[in-house]
């Protein structure tokens, strides 16, 4: 069969499809409109939306009306561009200039000089950090020169509460293919032959997966997307929600179809108030126009989609504690004797995948399976999607293709560590994962990969670390997590992680002894082989890894009783040095009176009395006080 490359051509083998094309046309007429002006596409992810930005928007109508241009300027809410720590940001088409923390009271001299007058309003350009160098357009920008995007496609592109812009996208085209001219098995043989991995932090085929639920015997059978984001700054799936929500509803579709399902949920932390207001736009308008509900596209085939949310829990991201939580139980997780697939919700074949996932199945029914397993590596394929955050220039949403090297994100797609400062280590895959040292920073980034060097995959967040960051502290952090989201139902995971996080904490407080370093390790390795979910399990994983990558600082902060990097406040001491022109602000800073000392002359810190609290540090203009 000939490459199918428009909607006009798939009628002609599928008249079932006319609804569709109605709808493109319908999207056509509407464009055809402004297709001699420019466009204004302002931010309107969470970051983005918090600073303002549906003022940015209101602002720019109100200039372009007061200027008499509205026939000529359309202004457009959109999806996460990902440079989240650039925004908001304001992007302008055809000229795709990209501009970075814009305010609402830019809006004027934006519409009066960008559009009227042509002319590019340098202040509000992104600056590359390593070369000093304003940059016009975005895909100039280092940021995004590397990335691949895939599962973020439509983000930053459409509005996320309108069908019609999704439609124009390609939107619903796979639905509609896989409907009229493909079995459920077929369906299931290109997911396989795709190679797509989960993105949820498992990495289990999705096509082994829809198959093991579509050849189980049932009456009913469920759809579950997994968008209970719970990972510290993650907010990869929260991004796709909020920017690109009908390619889920699409794919959680075409996922029904293959597996023989009428029925999906979406399974959504409620902290995501903007994600869930626009998925139910999309619900509602995807109900509307046919493409979810009864005999979709005159095939026969009903699906539907209901949201239900969670509270909070990070456990509940675990499948079996998501599926208790849906049905009205307390979030635990249950041992894995028997596969959601066969029994889960409600003792039916369930299918579970996470937001990212579902977020490719479009794109691989529309391009094919072997345009997708070409991306990627042997066993890792297509791109995947991270938070980068930390000590890090560019912060943001990442996608890159599986093999892209961590030194390439760090220092091309990050644009380095600020300050000067040194790399210490990147962490991957959220609480659960590891911290890799330098040394592997050339290691691809895929599944088998960071596995064998110690760390994981995971959701997709991806913390950079330097010089200043203490490793024992780190992963005292990240117990504190994992501590606090134990659903408490294993004794390994509830009582084993808190003695961890007590160990760790004697350490940073000075108080650890040898014994104790032996006992963290086997404690630690205990809690991973025994507990009963993946949170118990990999909880151990920040410390084992750093303990296996930076012995030198656990040591250190047992034979020596110092912490190198100054994170461990109990470690410290605070010196006066000869720059001390006897001003006597630190003095009547101290709150202990640990500092003495006459006018304009060197003052001293008695270092028994002294609480290590930093408030004479913070407040010397001289630079006459330093930590060690």
């Amino acid at each position: 069969m000939a490459k199918i490359k428009s909607y006009k051509e798939l009628i002609k083998l599928n008249e079932k499809l006319k609804p569709i094309l109605a709808l493109r046309e319908h999207y056509e007429d509407y464009t055809t409109k402004i297709s001699d002006t420019k466009e204004i596409l302002v931010c309107g992810g969470t970051g983005c939306h918090s600073s303002e930005s549906d003022k940015i928007i209101e602002n720019l109508k109100k200039h372009i009306n007061n200027a008499n241009i509205s026939d000529k300027v359309k202004v457009s809410l959109t999806g996460c561009f990902g440079f989240c720590a650039k925004g908001p940001i304001v992007k302008i088409f055809p000229d795709n200039v990209f501009y970075v923390h814009v305010s609402p009271d830019d809006a004027g001299e934006i519409i009066n000089e960008h559009i009227i007058k042509g002319n590019i309003i340098e202040r509000l350009l992104f600056e590359e950090p390593t070369i000093r160098k304003k940059v016009t357009k975005h895909d100039e920008m280092s940021f995004y020169k590397k990335q691949m995007r895939i599962a973020l496609r439509n983000c930053g592109l459409i509005n996320p509460e309108d069908i019609n812009e999704y439609i124009a996208a390609d939107g619903y085209m796979a639905l509609g293919k896989i409907l009229t001219s493909m079995s459920q098995d077929e369906v299931i043989d290109i997911v396989k032959k795709s190679g797509l991995r989960g993105r949820g932090g498992a990495g289990f085929p999705t096509g082994k997966k829809w198959e093991s639920t579509k050849i189980a015997v049932s009456n009913q059978k469920y759809v579950i997307c997994n968008a209970d984001e719970g990972d510290p700054g993650a907010f990869m799936d929260r991004s796709v929600l909020e920017g690109d929500p009908h390619s889920i509803l699409e794919a959680m579709a075409i996922n029904g179809y293959a597996i023989g399902s009428n029925k999906g949920y979406i399974y959504i932390r409620a902290e995501y108030p903007l994600a869930i207001h626009r998925l139910q736009i999309a619900i509602n308008q995807a109900r509307e126009v046919g493409v979810l509900g009864k005999n979709i596209f005159g095939t026969g085939f009903n699906f539907d989609i209901e949201l239900k949310y969670g509270a909070g829990a990070f456990v509940c991201g675990e499948a079996t504690a998501l599926i208790h939580s849906i049905e009205g139980n307390r979030g635990e997780p249950r041992m894995k004797t028997i596969s959601s697939s066969k029994k889960g919700l409600w003792q039916k074949p369930t299918c579970v995948n996470n937001v990212e996932t579902y977020a490719n199945i479009p794109a691989i029914i529309n391009k094919g399976a072997s345009w997708y397993s070409s991306i990627g590596t042997e066993k890792s394929k297509g791109t995947k999607v991270f938070a980068l955050g930390g000590k890090i220039n560019n912060i943001g949403l990442v996608e890159v293709p599986m093999g892209t090297t961590l030194r390439e994100i760090v220092y091309e797609i990050g644009g380095g560590i600020p300050n000067g400062k040194e790399f210490k280590a990147v962490q991957t895959g959220g609480p659960s994962g590891g911290c890799i040292p330098p040394k592997f920073l050339d290691t691809p980034i895929d599944f088998d990969s960071l596995n064998a060097i110690g760390s994981m995959m995971g959701s997709g967040g991806m913390l950079v670390l330097d010089e200043t960051d203490c490793m024992v502290n780190i992963a005292k952090f990240f117990l504190e997590f994992t501590v606090e989201e134990s659903c408490g139902k294993c004794t390994p995971c509830r009582i084993g992680n808190k003695r961890l996080h007590e160990i760790l904490t004697k350490l940073t407080e000075g108080k650890g002894t040898k014994q104790d370093l032996a006992d963290l390790k086997e404690l630690a390795q205990t809690i991973k082989d025994t507990s009963l979910c993946g949170l118990g399990k990999t909880a151990p994983n920040p410390v084992l890894s750093t303990m296996k990558y930076f012995m030198n600082e656990y040591e250190e902060h047992v034979n020596d009783k110092k912490c190198s990097s100054g994170s461990c406040q109990a470690l410290l001491n605070y010196f006066i040095t000869d720059k001390c022109i006897g001003c006597t602000k630190c003095s009547k800073l101290c709150p202990a009176n640990a500092i003495t000392g006459k006018v304009k002359e060197q003052h001293t810190i008695n270092q028994e009395k002294c609480l290590k609290c930093g408030a004479c540090l913070e407040g010397c203009k001289f630079d006459a006080i330093i930590k060690k």
